[in-house]
Parts: C-alpha cells; sequence; structure tokens
C-alpha cells in the first residue's frame, strides 16, 4: 500500500503507548457500548499489560501512513506459534490498507520468529476486525484460550520459510 511504513517499537515508546491507549479506549467504549469513564481506560491496560511485545516474548508494529503515526499491531510467542494481539488503526486511516499492511508486518515476523501459524481471538462487536481477518487467510477455529472477552478464535498457516525448506531436504 502506498504511503504505509511500518517499523517495530517498544510498549513504553511515547507513540506506541499513545496508540495502545487509543486502542484501549475504543475496546472500552465499544464493549460497554458508551464513552469510557474515568479510569476505565487505565484499569483495562493494567489487566492486559503489553508489556510482553519486546523480544524476546514477541513484537510490537507501529504504522505510519503518509509520515503520520496511524496504527499499530502485536505478536506474542507461543512455543511453535504466535499470537496476534492489539491490531489498531486511528480512524482517519481506516479503509486505506493499513490493517493490510499491518498484519503483513506481524506475519513476516512471527515467520522469521519460527512460527508455524498465528491464532488470535477477538470479540463479537469487533465486525470490522472479523472480516479484515477472513479476507487475510484467517478461519476461524474452536477456542484456544478463555479469555474474559474471547467470543471468536481464528488462525492462520504460515508458509514454511525458504531456509526452513531448504534445511529439511
Amino acid at each position: 500500500m502506498t504511503g504505509w511504513t511500518t517499523h517495530l517499537a517498544r510498549p513504553d515508546d511515547p507513540d506506541a503507548a499513545a496508540l495502545l491507549r487509543e486502542y484501549m479506549a475504543e475496546m472500552v467504549r465499544r464493549w460497554y457500548g458508551r464513552p469510557e469513564r474515568p479510569g476505565e481506560v487505565d484499569a483495562a491496560l493494567a489487566e492486559m499489560p503489553s508489556d510482553d511485545l519486546v523480544p524476546p516474548t514477541g513484537l510490537l508494529v507501529l504504522a505510519r501512513r503518509d509520515g503520520r503515526l496511524a496504527g499499530c499491531a502485536g505478536l506474542r510467542r507461543r512455543p511453535g506459534w504466535a499470537e496476534l494481539t492489539r491490531v489498531y488503526v486511528r480512524p482517519a486511516h481506516r479503509g486505506s490498507g493499513g490493517g493490510a499492511v499491518l498484519l503483513a508486518a506481524v506475519e513476516a515476523g512471527a515467520g522469521a520468529a519460527g512460527a508455524d501459524r498465528i491464532r488470535l481471538d477477538t470479540r463479537s462487536d469487533l465486525v470490522e476486525a472479523r472480516a479484515l481477518y477472513a479476507r487475510h487467510g484467517y478461519r476461524e477455529i474452536p477456542a484456544f484460550n478463555a479469555g474474559p472477552y474471547a467470543q471468536h478464535w481464528f488462525e492462520k498457516s504460515l508458509p514454511a520459510r525458504v531456509d526452513d525448506a531448504a534445511a529439511s531436504r
């Protein structure tokens, strides 16, 4: 997608922290169907921290569109697979390919870390996210966790890495 770039960041980087706060505020608003109340976003950030989205346990990708901070996506490493989390595109940038750019970046990161698949959970109210995942080859699977907000579970197999395929010959 033209105009889009990505880079890795730490969750405590000011740009990353701002995006993660915006993401969580939107999650709170959509879950409760009302504006967030004082302290709710802080409580949600504490309940579901992002501090493990750093090597070696994970990564956090930030996206910029035409140089402007536009979105983020996180990845947690699990034995043999990776978990996608914190996918967020700022409203002004939605519909312009940012979700696809973020998915491609985290899929590349997962593959480079040796994961053979990516899994995620999401909620019923996040209709746009579920459509994004389906468009990009994620398929619904049975529950693989019991997260308090998990209502749908997805998985995508990643292609074998070239160096992995060569090693298996």
